[in-house]
């Protein structure tokens, strides 16, 4: 990848100072890019972040905000292009499974929960994203799908899986609507990604070690993995990939 391309963009990150936004974070940072990074709760590591960027003389800011909520949505990139100067590239990586419902256990508000958190924010963040990065002529937009969102996930995972898989036709149905204005539209959907607080919180030792049995190249991915492709496909704002989504899991696929 010809890291070139991504210094001096200015990138906003959504849950950029976690888990596998974090690693996203730094591989920016690390191409020379500007980042606005959007937090919840890690405040702490986006102000370490930031003080990373602003050591290798990038602009930096951390904004905190709960995307599923339209004000914050639309304020988060309000002061990304104040104080970036702009948007080239979006990210729309913040989103949680919450906890594990079966469908018989499923209450309505969770349900709208899981969906707002992961979907409705997507599309919040994206809609004010749009105008700024169609004043660029080439400008790019990466969405975290899931394998989950593929195969419908493990046990429990209803309401995440399907809003998961709602990303993978989203990212499609804005590629069609944002072409024509210069921004490309791409996802990528990880598999069972460790060391994430995701998979701390959600997965068990034992349903790990036998998920990871059954990926072909025998390891389980780690938040560098999903950064690379996301760093490649943001890079290739002035490219023909649109509306694709890259899997990241080892080489477990079901369509």
């Amino acid at each position: 990848m010809n890291k070139n391309k991504l210094a001096g963009k200015n990138v906003l990150i959504t849950a950029g100072a976690q888990g596998i936004g974090e690693a996203i974070t730094r591989h920016f940072i690390d191409s020379g890019a500007h980042v606005a990074i959007h937090y919840f709760s890690s405040a702490d590591t986006a102000n370490q972040l930031i003080e990373y960027a602003i050591q290798k003389g990038q602009r930096a800011i951390a904004i905190n905000g709960d995307l599923t909520n339209e004000i914050d949505a639309n304020a988060v990139v309000e002061k990304t292009v104040e104080t970036l100067g702009g948007l080239d590239i979006l990210i729309n990586n913040a989103g949680s499974l919450v906890a594990r419902k079966m469908l018989n256990e499923m209450e309505a508000e969770f349900w709208h929960k899981v969906m707002d958190i992961n979907l409705t924010s997507m599309m919040f963040v994206t809609r004010a994203a749009s105008p700024h990065l169609a004043k660029n002529e080439n400008s790019s937009i990466v969405n975290l799908a899931s394998l989950a969102g593929r195969k419908g996930g493990h046990p429990g995972s209803l309401a995440y899986s399907t809003s998961k898989g709602a990303i993978l036709t989203l990212t499609r149905a804005l590629s069609a609507e944002l072409g024509p204005q210069g921004t490309r539209v791409n996802a990528v959907a990880p598999g069972l990604i460790l060391g994430t607080s995701f998979h701390n919180t959600h997965t068990s030792k034992e349903s790990a070690d036998e998920t990871t049995a059954g990926i072909p190249i025998q390891r389980a991915g780690n938040a560098d993995d999903v950064a690379r492709a996301v760093t490649y496909l943001a890079s290739e704002y002035d490219g023909f990939i649109t509306g694709a989504t890259l899997d990241i899991n080892g080489g477990v696929y079901n369509m």
